[in-house]
C-alpha cells in the first residue's frame, strides 16, 4: 500500500503545485483576465489534439489490436456499462437539462485515467504493464473525444450543431490517429514531427491544472468547498462505480471462461481498476472553458476529488490485491 501511495502523491503534488501557481497568478493579476479563454483555447486546439493522435498512433494498430483483443473487448463493456451509469445519474444531480448536467454526466463516466492513472500503473508495473493499460483505455479515449467532449460543449440549435460538436479538433486528431495507426504509416513520420506532437502532448496536464487554478481564483473558495452534490458524485466516481464496473467485468469474464472456454486473468480487472477508479478529470474544466460554459463545477470537482484519491487509491488497491491476488504477477 506504502508504494501505491507514494506513486500516487508525486502527481497529486504536481498537481496541486500547478492549481496554486495558476490560482495565485490570476489572484495577483500576473495573468490577465483573458488568460484563461486563452489557455483553454490552447488545450482544445493543440495540446489536447496532440495527445489524442500520438495515443492512437502509438497503441491503435493492427498487432496490438489483435494480441490485447480481449482486454480491448473488456474496456469497451465497462465503458458501456459506465456511460449507462452516469447518464441517468447525471439527471438525478441535475434535474434541468443544462450545461451543468453535462459536466455531471462526463464526470461520473470518465475519471482521470491519463495523468493520475499513468504514472500509478508505470510505478507498479513498469513499461510492459503501462502498455498494456494503455490498451485498455483505447475505448475509453475514444469514448472521451466523441461523445465525452460533446456534452461539455454547448448546444446549439443551428443546423448540424450536434455534427458540429463531436467533430471537434480532438476527435478530428483521434480518427486521423486511428487512421495512421492501422496503416502502419505511424513508423514513417519524421523524428522531429514526433517530437514536437510528444512535447506539445505533455504540455495537456500542467496547463490543465493551471487553467484549473485560474478559474478556481474567479470564484468563492470556501463556497467551492461547500457543493455538497461535487463530494457525492466524487466519492460516487472513486468507490462506488469503479466497484460496480470491476464486478461487470468479473461476471463478463466469469461467463466467458464457462461458455466459451476463454481464460482472462485477473489482471483486465487491475487495469480496470486504475482507468475507473482515478479522480475526476480535467476537460471538465478546458471545454466548458474553451466554449463560453461555465466552468466553475468542474474546477471543484477536480479540486476535491484529487484530494480525496490520495486515501481512496491505496485503500482499493489494497482490497483488491486482498481479493484477486498480486497483478501482473506471473
Amino acid at each position: 500500500m506504502l508504494q501505491t501511495f507514494l506513486a500516487t502523491l508525486t502527481p497529486m503534488l504536481t498537481l496541486f503545485v500547478c492549481i496554486a501557481v495558476g490560482f495565485i497568478s490570476a489572484k495577483t493579476k500576473i495573468l490577465p483576465d483573458s488568460a484563461s479563454k486563452t489557455m483553454a483555447k490552447m488545450e482544445t486546439w493543440i495540446f489536447c489534439p496532440a495527445l489524442s493522435f500520438m495515443t492512437m498512433v502509438r497503441f491503435c494498430t493492427v498487432d496490438t489490436i489483435s494480441t490485447h483483443a480481449t482486454n480491448i473487448v473488456m474496456a469497451a463493456i465497462s465503458v458501456a456499462c459506465a456511460m449507462a451509469i452516469a447518464i441517468p445519474l447525471a439527471k438525478v444531480f441535475v434535474r434541468q437539462n443544462t450545461p451543468e448536467r453535462g459536466v455531471y454526466a462526463y464526470a461520473l463516466a470518465f475519471a482521470n485515467s491519463g495523468y493520475v492513472g499513468d504514472p500509478i500503473v508505470l510505478a507498479l508495473f513498469g513499461e510492459e504493464g503501462l502498455a498494456y493499460y494503455k490498451l485498455f483505455c483505447l475505448p475509453l479515449s475514444i469514448v472521451i473525444y466523441t461523445w465525452g467532449i460533446s456534452v461539455l460543449t454547448p448546444k446549439t440549435e443551428e443546423k448540424g450543431g450536434t455534427l458540429k460538436r463531436l467533430l471537434n479538433a480532438p476527435t478530428v486528431a483521434m480518427l486521423i490517429g486511428v487512421a495512421v495507426g492501422l496503416s502502419g504509416l505511424g513508423g514513417y513520420l519524421p523524428n522531429f514531427v514526433v517530437s514536437s506532437l510528444d512535447t506539445l502532448k505533455a504540455c495537456m496536464g500542467p496547463v490543465a491544472m493551471l487553467l484549473a487554478g485560474v478559474t478556481i481564483a474567479k470564484y468563492d473558495f470556501v463556497g467551492m468547498l461547500k457543493k455538497k452534490k461535487v463530494y457525492v458524485a466524487s466519492l460516487l466516481r472513486l468507490t462506488a462505480i469503479p466497484a460496480v464496473l470491476i464486478s461487470v467485468l468479473f461476471a463478463a469474464k466469469t461467463i466467458a471462461n464457462m461458455a466459451f472456454g476463454l481464460s482472462i486473468g485477473n489482471d483486465v480487472l487491475f487495469l480496470c481498476f486504475f482507468a475507473t477508479a482515478a479522480p475526476l478529470g480535467l476537460n471538465t474544466v478546458v471545454f466548458p472553458e474553451a466554449y463560453g460554459g461555465n466552468p466553475e463545477t468542474g474546477a471543484s470537482m477536480a479540486m476535491i476529488s484529487h484530494t480525496l484519491c490520495v486515501i481512496s487509491i491505496p485503500l482499493m488497491y489494497a482490497l483488491m490485491v486482498a481479493l484477486f491476488g498480486t497483478p501482473f504477477a506471473g
